[in-house]
């Protein structure tokens, strides 16, 4: 289906290396995102309006907040697909790490609101009226919610982008909280017992652990963690595949936004090799893994005696 969409919309979208259509994806996404938030925003406060419930309103709000992650995503992308100037020689790539970091706030700063009202609601509970039209609206959002996750997940490993598996996160904790303001409202329905105040503060301590926990994935590759293992890995096998490479040593890795990584290397070669030589052979590495990888490598020549390999 995710396939079948970026089809639709974005032109040649299997070409991820590609900066423009990283971002035309990652925009798509944003669109997306609004769009549906915007629509069970509608629905929820309607809901809650009708029944009375602050928790269903709260998640509506909730909604709403994502609706402006979204938009923080699609800014963040934007800002990212700038090209290099003077003072950032290296790119804007990091500006998708901070707009990741901004929705993993705002997810904290809806938890903490919601649970304030939450315990307002257990100090002064209200008559509350579930009825069918509430409950039909909070299972599709439910359900909408676990799509929206999977899509902005699927996207987000695709082009590599923090700020959308932030976004995919935070739909999965939605439709967990959803789920615990439905079975709520089912038990006051058949059981005459409210637990709107109740329901409202755990939702709101679900939001604030994971708020929290997005903002420590998120916050880490603007710090500059170590590269992974396998991107290691990678580069290192890569580069020891070419006939003429005896070893490499010394692999530098920098990271200045999904898509845009920065390393240099010294590699080995023979010291029976000529110099032009040897100068073309690690050009050709170079390009290649700037054109296939878009990782932009430079190499140091470190020429060893042959006899002592």
């Amino acid at each position: 289906m995710t396939d079948f969409l970026l089809g639709l919309f974005i032109g040649n979208h299997e070409n991820i290396n590609d900066p423009d259509v990283r971002k035309q994806i990652g925009s798509f996404a944003g669109w997306v995102g609004i769009v549906l938030n915007i629509i069970l925003v509608a629905g929820k406060v309607l809901a809650g309006i009708v029944s009375g419930s602050v928790a269903v309103i709260a998640d509506g709000l909730n909604n709403l907040m994502d609706a402006v992650g979204s938009v923080i995503t699609l800014i963040g992308f934007k800002l990212a697909n700038k090209k290099a100037d003077k003072e950032h020689p290296f790119g804007h790539g990091r500006y998708e790490y901070i707009a990741g970091l901004a929705v993993a706030v705002l997810v904290l700063l809806v938890g903490i609101e919601l649970g304030k009202t939450g315990i307002e609601k257990i100090i002064n509970p209200a008559a509350v009226d579930f009825g069918l039209l509430t409950l039909i609206i909070l299972v599709i959002s439910v359900i909408l919610k676990l799509l929206m996750g999977l899509f902005a997940k699927n996207l987000g490993h695709r082009i590599k982008s923090p700020a959308l598996i932030a976004v995919s996160a935070d739909s999965r904790n939605d439709a967990i909280a959803t789920s615990a303001v439905l079975i709520t409202a089912l038990i006051t329905r058949f059981a005459g017992i409210n637990l709107d105040g109740w329901a409202s503060l755990g939702v709101a301590i679900f939001i604030v652990y994971n708020g929290i926990s997005l903002i420590k994935e998120t916050i880490s590759p603007i710090l500059g963690e170590s590269p992974s293992d396998e991107l290691v890995g990678y580069i290192t096998e890569k580069i020891k595949s070419n006939e003429c490479v005896i070893g490499i040593h010394d692999l530098i890795i920098h990271d200045y936004g999904p898509g845009k990584q920065y390393a240099s290397a010294h590699v080995e070669l023979s010291g029976d090799i000529d110099s032009l030589t040897g100068h073309d052979v690690l050009d050709k590495i170079e390009k290649d893994f700037l054109e296939n990888d878009n990782i932009h490598l430079v190499i140091h020549f470190d020429p060893i005696n042959s006899d002592k390999t």
